[in-house]
């Protein structure tokens, strides 16, 4: 007796021999060895990335455990002291081995900074240099590692050790031996490997389960059966392109391909289901379920004529009989064909349109985009002409009626030899009946399928149309650009190549294209709009003149962002005593609201300029104020109703917040005299200084928060510049972007500023031209200040001791140094004033008293003290002794104010270098007696 194998075996043995085989070869057999072995392999992978990840986790605790240990010990009070003390080891060793057993770590070494240790868990080590590189730490930098050396491998940790003044004076090693770190490590792998043993067995009697409802499912069959029996089974329902239907004797649908689900129209399932409930039509229907033996008998199925063969099925293992239909579509569809891959072209081209056109906001590269989209699949030749506001950016008239010009912003050809007008030229419709006027005057697109028959086309310009017939110009369609009801010119395609002129299925096509490319060309025009609005109010904002300063020689550039004008701005604002400010900042967004942002916030640091301030403090000023802005222009704060009412505009949109939604500013204040240079930023990228010598650093400043969000308060850094040192000061615009990060922007930011030579404005230049960008995205501020310093003959100070007799010796000696200063002519009212200033500071103020002469663009008078006590302007009663010291020197000085310094305050006027617009009193003053008025 044969099998399906062959020849029955005999024998118990052979018999199981050969169940065995069938089973290796079958496919659940196959499934099980694969299921076995992949199991495996997943346990062994995952055990071993067990045992490394205990690994790694042990060396890692080991590390953490050791720097943790490490700097609680260094950072102990009392830990600096002993260290300096005259036996460290005495003091530290029980402190260290105390720490040690406390913290878990098998050693804590005190060194010194050259590596000797003053403490060890072994003894014999006390007095011998660490091995190992301990730079770091010397530098004032705590780190771990995996330590290989003598005395034994370990996992430690170097910390170093300061005192108050922040100085290393020694070091803290701390760490556990590798030989530990791995027992933790070997303890847990019978855990590991008796879980591993436990997947393993799991994950075999699952894939026996697995194999064995798998052999059930499939009856033994092997992968080359089961692959041919799918195979054909395939091939059936989806390969062969004919349709096949099997019916059993029950009049249900066994089984329908895809050929036949298409070319019946079947349900999406069909399947067990009477063939009368399947929807088709009766007479359909009943073909099917008759039974009856038919051969290509032609039947219409709705619009397809199906070529139909019915036969009866054998029995087959006990299976009822049934049917099997074969469909063939037999209906001439070439035609229909032809004009569907007409119609998913256009679909295409559409899809393409709406991808290529509008992606930029340019009004004319927008129209370009439009002619290239349309050749050369639509159209020959495209031309797009644009009325001349709306290639400004302008709203269009909304006036209805007919344009009489317009010009031609693009054209796209199959060839450049082209008989059309070029780009730039007027484009004029004046008469009513050709195509172009007639579309515009309609609202809606227009065919000319004959231009030969097109006589008020020909008629607008009969020498030019002869040229373009002559060339082969045949057919058009005009087509407006509507958008919101306002035409913003008009599109024409032509066709000159192609035999086949436009018809209307074309028309309607080119309606579609112009309504879709009029949307994006009236985007593009009103981001031009308010673009250009942007740039205007950006620039006007912005300082037209630099004032002028002696304290530093300036340039700047600023240039907005090509997609949008940002609020990067920069200022130079002279301070009294001759110093300047300089500032950059940068508003978070672009457009108009972020350029009027900007121009309150050049406005409020000028404001808060005029007190005076330490940039520090300004900062924390502006910081405030911008705050307050934000309550007040999003209505946090407002009480009842008014709150509500503008919480309901913004949630209609009729209104939204105008706060600031974010800013950062760079502040620094140079002294010409001193050559110091404070400076505070609020979130924005610190200054370059070029040293006189050409070399470029950049100083760390403190950080600080953005403009706004508040919290936390500012802080300055000093410098003192070399005279003829640069600062450059920046916008993130000019250093980063998309494809730049920010530290590569700053190399090369070093490289353009490392060459010397050059002013401030070529700096400027080779700059931009070294780092701009095509298309920046966002604005740029640069500004370059070369500093200077204010001679030292041209400084006088004097100390004034705290008496009154003081004030006419100073007073002498100012006189003194205007005559060598050779400016005699405001020697009277300096005296004046210098009598008033020092008899005040004498008064009410309190030593050190000091006199400065400062001889700038005017003559400055500085008299400082320690009282922070400042004099006020009042005006004095007619029966008063006293109160007229400060109002005298208001009116002779230009400006005076009040400075306050770390130590006290200083009060300065300034006077003019001639004597031109002094006031002259009306009988000789004696200044030995206005001492004795009171302020």
């Amino acid at each position: 007796m044969t099998g399906r194998f062959g020849r029955q075996p005999t024998g118990w043995g052979s018999r199981l021999s050969a169940r065995l085989s069938r089973w290796v070869h079958s496919v659940a057999g196959q499934v099980f060895a694969l299921q076995a072995m992949i199991v495996l392999l997943l346990i062994a992978a995952g055990a071993s990335a067990l045992v490394f990840q205990a690994r790694y986790d042990s060396e890692r605790d080991a590390r953490h455990r050791s720097l943790a240990a490490a700097e609680a010990f260094a950072h102990a009070p009392g830990i600096a002291t002993a260290l300096i003390s005259a036996d460290p080891t005495a003091l530290l060793q029980p402190l260290a081995e105390a720490a040690r057993r406390g913290s878990g770590v098998d050693f804590i070494a005190v060194m010194n900074t050259d590596g000797i240790r003053y403490t060890d868990s072994r003894p014999e080590l006390i007095g011998r240099r660490a091995t190992g590189d301990l730079s770091r730490a010397l530098a004032g930098h705590a780190f771990t590692e995996t330590f290989r050396g003598e005395p034994s491998d370990a996992v430690r940790a170097v910390v170093p050790i300061r005192n108050a003044d922040g100085v290393v004076i020694g070091l803290v090693g701390t760490g556990i031996d590798v030989e530990n770190v791995s027992q933790v490590v070997e303890g847990q792998l019978p855990l590991l490997l008796g879980a591993a043993a436990g997947a393993l067995l799991l994950g075999t009697s699952g894939a026996a389960l697995v194999s064995g409802r798998l052999r059930r499912q499939t009856r033994g069959l092997g992968a080359a059966e089961m692959s041919r029996i799918n195979e054909h089974h395939e091939a059936v329902l989806h390969a062969v392109r004919e349709g096949v239907v099997i019916i059993d004797a029950d009049q249900r649908l066994v089984l329908a391909n895809d050929e036949a689900r298409r070319l019946l129209g079947l349900p999406p399932d069909p399947e067990n289901r009477n063939v009368t409930d399947l929807g088709l039509d009766p007479r359909t229907a009943e073909l099917l379920a008759s039974g009856q033996v038919v051969t290509d008998h032609v039947h219409l199925a709705g619009d397809r004529l199906l070529a139909v063969n019915v036969r009866p099925t054998a029995q087959y293992k006990g299976m009822s009989t049934g049917s099997v239909v074969t469909l063939r579509d037999s209906t001439e569809l070439a035609a229909l064909s032809g004009r569907a891959e007409v119609a998913r072209g256009r679909l295409q081209l559409l899809y393409d349109a709406g991808v290529r056109i509008g992606t930029t906001l340019d009004v004319v590269r927008t129209a370009e985009e439009l002619s290239e989209v349309a050749v050369p699949r639509f159209a020959d030749f495209v031309t797009v002409e644009l009325l001349e506001p709306v290639l400004h950016g302008d709203e269009p008239s909304l006036v209805t009626g007919i344009y009489t010009e317009m010009r031609r912003a693009a054209i796209t050809g199959v060839r450049a030899d082209s008989p059309l007008q070029p780009v730039g030229d007027i484009i004029r419709f004046v008469v009513p009946t050709a195509p172009m006027a007639a579309a515009l005057d309609a609202g809606h697109a227009v065919l000319a399928a004959d231009l030969n028959a097109a006589m008020g086309w020909r008629a607008q310009d009969s020498q030019g149309t002869r040229v373009a017939l002559d060339y082969g110009l045949h057919s058009l369609i005009s087509v407006p650009l509507r958008a919101r009801g306002v035409v913003l010119g008009m599109a024409n395609f032509w066709r000159a190549d192609t035999p086949e002129p436009f018809d209307e299925e074309d028309r309607s096509f080119a309606a579609e294209l112009g309504a879709r490319a009029a949307v994006s060309i009236d985007n593009a025009r009103r981001f031009t709009r308010e673009h250009a609005m942007a740039v205007t109010l950006q620039r006007s904002l912005l300082p037209r003149v630099l004032p002028a300063q002696n304290a530093v020689h300036v340039a700047y550039r600023y240039l907005p962002a090509k997609a949008g004008v940002g609020g990067d701005w920069f200022d130079v604002i002279p301070l009294p005593s001759g110093r300047v400010a300089l500032v950059v900042g940068d508003v978070v967004g672009h457009g108009v609201h972020a350029a009027a942002t900007m121009g309150r916030l050049r406005t409020a640091v000028h404001n808060f300029s005029t007190l005076d301030l330490p940039p520090d403090e300004l900062l924390g000023h502006l910081d405030e104020l911008i705050n307050r802005i934000d309550q007040n222009d999003t209505g946090i704060g407002l009480a009842g109703g008014a709150e509500e009412g503008a919480a309901e505009d913004v949630a209609d949109g009729s209104a939204e917040p105008a706060g600031v939604t974010g800013a950062t500013c760079l502040y620094a204040v140079y002294d010409p005299v001193s050559g110091q240079c404070r400076m505070a930023s609020a979130g924005h990228p610190g200054p370059a200084l070029v040293r006189p010598e050409g070399d470029v650093e950049f100083p760390e400043l403190p950080a600080g928060l953005p403009l706004g969000v508040g919290g936390m308060p500012f802080e300055a850094a000093e410098f003192t510049l070399p005279e003829g040192s640069r600062l450059v000061l920046f916008t993130d615009g000019l250093v980063e972007d998309r494809d730049r990060d920010f530290d590569a922007g700053l190399q090369l930011l070093r490289e353009a500023l490392a060459r010397p030579g050059r002013s401030p404005d070529q700096a400027c230049s080779d700059v931009l031209a070294a780092m701009l960008f095509p298309v920046p995205s966002d604005d740029i501020a640069l500004l370059i200040a070369d500093t200077r310093r204010l001679e030292a003959d041209r400084i006088a100070e004097w100390e004034v001791p705290g008496e009154a007799s003081a004030v006419s010796r100073v007073r002498n000696a100012g006189a003194a140094q205007l005559a060598a200063w050779g400016l005699d002519e405001i020697s009277f009212t300096t005296e004046l004033i210098l009598s008033e200033l020092i008899t005040n500071a004498i008064r009410y103020g309190s030593a050190p008293v000091r006199v400065r002469l400062l001889r700038d663009r005017t003559l400055i008078c500085e008299v400082s003290d320690g009282s922070s006590t400042s004099p006020h302007l009042r005006y004095a009663a007619t029966t008063d002794e006293g109160g007229r010291g400060l109002f005298l020197v208001a009116q002779y000085a230009d400006r005076w104010g009040t400075r306050y310094t770390d130590r006290g305050k200083v009060i300065w006027a300034e006077l003019p270098l001639t004597g031109g617009s002094e006031p002259q009193p009306a009988d000789p003053l004696d200044l030995d007696a206005l001492e004795d008025l009171a302020w």
